[in-house]
């Protein structure tokens, strides 16, 4: 086909503004997609933030028991001494890796045939900002 055929049957005519529905049909659908993609990425971001503190929080918490089973179970002793009456606290911020963390143990022991079983536990919490994780353990012992 020539181009006197093609303007003399109107085809010309009839495919004017056609590119401009396609462009503009890629430029939303690619604007869809990219706002999904950011949208994806944030929620990923604050998925990591509470695996981490998460993480930090069952660390101090492992660390609070592990604290407490060695008061109860000193190494110079030969044996054990008896729970404290009341919850042990500490704050763990001037430790790098857990800062803005801190632990609250309780123990609880119980005297049973000559054996003296103790219950540990221990709840590490972190924050961050307005984010809060906290993670809880329970340690048993008993003395030999």
């Amino acid at each position: 086909m020539s181009l006197k055929s093609i303007k003399k049957n109107g085809m010309l005519n009839k495919q004017k503004g056609s590119a401009l529905a396609l462009s503009l049909f890629i430029i939303v659908i690619m604007t869809l997609l990219g706002t999904a993609l950011v949208r994806m990425l944030s929620s990923n971001a604050e998925t990591i933030v509470y695996e981490v503190l998460g993480t930090r929080a069952y660390q101090a918490a492992q660390t609070g028991s592990q604290r407490k089973l060695s008061e109860i179970f000193p190494r110079d002793s030969v044996s054990a001494i008896s729970c404290p009456a009341n919850n042990s606290e500490w704050d763990f911020s001037v430790i790098n890796g857990l800062q803005g963390c801190s632990v609250e143990v309780k123990c609880t022991s119980i005297f049973f045939k000559d054996v003296t079983y103790y219950t540990i536990t221990s709840t590490g919490q972190c924050t961050v900002a307005s984010v809060v994780t906290s993670r809880t353990i329970e340690v048993n012992a008993r003395n030999l």
